[in-house]
């Protein structure tokens, strides 16, 4: 995937000081990209374990707090140089967001943002806590629009092939992949737009109520 992705990187001829891996999952692909890119390596997030993960707490506040209390940031890794970041995905944008502030705050002059994942765009209806496109940073939003959001100067995306290809490196018995996240193709077939909108209902009905429980 790293791979894949540094040769993305390497057609949009960015002056890059330094990558910066978002820990953990971004690790692997993060020390590839730099290889490729003949560029720095630097561990420059230090990861506190004892925080969960951000994207399924339950409100944007609670997931920006807890961003600054997992991750602290050694500053002069990022003082008066260009970042890439490499992160594993963006789902809402909020973390994305918050880690991008705390890198500016350190004295970054400019701060690329790249994801080994395609743009997530439709809601997983198979368990992950990703159900209403509403939520997605992605969904109707174009890659100059998701950099604008999340305070990026640039936002490069693995692209879907790449990441298929990455995949089926790892097993060659692995030829079918359930993309619905990115492509919005649901492969077992049974899901409508009817239960896609009232998966969508159903879910702001239940943040509304959380929401006056909070108020």
């Amino acid at each position: 995937m790293g791979s894949y992705l540094a040769e993305e990187i390497k057609k949009l001829d960015l002056k890059i000081d330094v990558v910066v891996p978002v820990p953990d999952s971004a690790r692997d692909a993060a020390i590839e990209i730099a290889r490729n890119l003949h560029l720095k390596y630097r561990e420059a997030l230090v990861k506190n374990r004892y925080i969960g993960r951000t994207f399924i707490m339950p409100s944007d506040k609670s997931r920006k707090i807890s961003v600054r209390q997992k991750l602290n940031p050694i500053a002069l890794e990022f003082k008066n140089k260009n970042i890439l970041l490499v992160d594993d995905s963006i789902v809402r944008g909020n973390t994305s967001a918050a880690i991008i502030d705390m890198v500016r705050e350190c004295g970054a002059k400019k701060v690329y943002f790249a994801s080994y994942s395609p743009p997530l765009r439709y809601p997983c209806v198979y368990g992950i806590d990703m159900q209403t496109n509403q939520e997605l940073v992605a969904s109707h939003s174009s890659v100059e629009e998701v950099a604008r959001k999340i305070g990026a100067d640039k936002v490069i995306y693995q692209s879907l092939d790449s990441l298929k290809k990455a995949v089926h490196m790892g097993n060659k018995n692995l030829n079918e992949f359930c993309s619905a996240c990115f492509d919005g193709c649901y492969p077992t077939g049974d899901i409508t737009p009817e239960i896609l909108d009232t998966i969508e209902n159903e879910r702001r009905n239940l943040q509304k109520s959380q929401l006056k429980l909070n108020i």
